[in-house]
């Protein structure tokens, strides 16, 4: 995964109890930039929908100063399903961060690793066996993303977990719950299997709350615990053996880290179904923009909150009156990606 030649500022920042830390002033501007980007899109993805509102009418009306009409389209209808939108987007590109990162592969992606699919089949489980509820079919996802995560690194483990490996395996696992999909989909009667249908799709239509909470409290503790784990993350990249001599624990931090990622991942999907490719595409854009080496957690957060929100304002708006899912548009756009990125490794001989 090479970076560009742009040359790179990075300054030591000293506080006053004597600590010190180096600051990429590219990295730092790059995420300032994507947030501006997704907070932009999340305004204007508020004020779309058949009753149109400006920007300024939807800061006024988030602030308190709109009609009562106005707060309840911005509050109850679209604030949630766009809070959904940067969240997932959030925890679909940390988590893609975190899995390329320790298989030290650009495809080492929760798409490519099986994950996503893992969590289809937790749904589709209780969606055409047990015709669950909404509620239902969200913990399914999110113990079917678990269940297959704990099977990759189970799976993948032989004196640890390297990069190749678990991305074979990974290709493997997918293969075969992708099966499972399929002859779920095959056993449900009409009703289940659209049901089924349009959960696999990926959408962001209809979240409300009850999706946000959940999501945010699982951000509020997962992001800060990964991103204390940078460090390690970086030196894992180098290779085991540099990194025990680094003073890493490495199986205690991979373990961690990879943990999380599940859960991350788990999660999103748990939340708006599987969003397809978001994962995979933001940690390379992100690294592209920075133009930085290592893991690029919090770039690569930004960036796939941004792609989404974006994603799901194009899924409603550039096609007219019919409105997209927003699992269409990532997947058409990262398809393209993979396929750019597949002949870039083959040109560069890594794969």
């Amino acid at each position: 995964m090479k970076t560009t030649g742009t040359p790179r500022t990075v300054r030591a920042v000293r506080t006053p109890g004597g600590l010190s830390f180096r600051l990429d002033v590219r990295a730092c501007t790059v995420v300032g930039l994507l947030l501006a980007a997704a907070l932009a899109a999340s305004v204007v993805l508020i004020g779309t929908g058949d009753f149109p509102m400006s920007a300024s009418d939807v800061l006024g009306t988030l602030v308190g100063q709109g009609s009562q009409g106005q707060e309840f389209i911005v509050r109850e209808l679209r604030l949630p399903r766009v809070l959904v939108g940067l969240l997932v987007g959030s925890c679909l590109g940390l988590g893609g961060a975190l899995f390329q990162s320790i298989s030290r592969n650009p495809l080492g992606s929760p798409d490519v690793l099986g994950l996503s699919q893992g969590a289809t089949a937790g749904a589709l489980t209780v969606i055409v066996l047990f015709s669950g509820s909404a509620t239902a079919v969200t913990l399914g996802a999110l113990a079917g993303g678990l269940v297959t995560g704990l099977a990759l690194h189970l799976l993948a483990w032989k004196q640890g977990v390297h990069g190749y490996r678990l991305v074979l395996v990974g290709i493997g696992v997918s293969a075969v719950v992708t099966a499972v999909n399929g002859y779920l989909i095959t056993k449900a009667d009409f009703v289940d299997a659209s049901r089924a249908v349009v959960w696999m799709t990926g959408s962001l239509g209809g979240r409300d709350w009850t999706q946000v909470r959940p999501l945010l409290a699982l951000c509020v503790v997962l992001v800060p615990l990964v991103l204390t784990q940078a460090r390690g993350l970086r030196m894992l990249e180098m290779g085991d053996d540099v990194s025990h001599a680094l003073g890493v624990r490495v199986e205690r931090v991979r373990l961690l880290l990879m943990g999380s990622a599940v859960l991350l991942v788990a999660a999103a999907t748990a939340a708006a179904g599987p969003v397809s490719f978001v994962a995979l595409t933001a940690p390379q854009l992100a690294r592209r923009l920075t133009c930085s080496p290592g893991p690029n957690l919090l770039p690569s957060l930004c960036t796939g909150a941004a792609l989404l929100v974006t994603a799901d304002w194009a899924a409603q708006r550039a096609f007219g009156a019919d409105q997209l899912p927003v699992g269409v548009v990532t997947g058409v756009l990262g398809g393209v990606y993979l396929l750019w990125l597949l002949v870039t490794e083959r040109r560069a001989g890594r794969i």
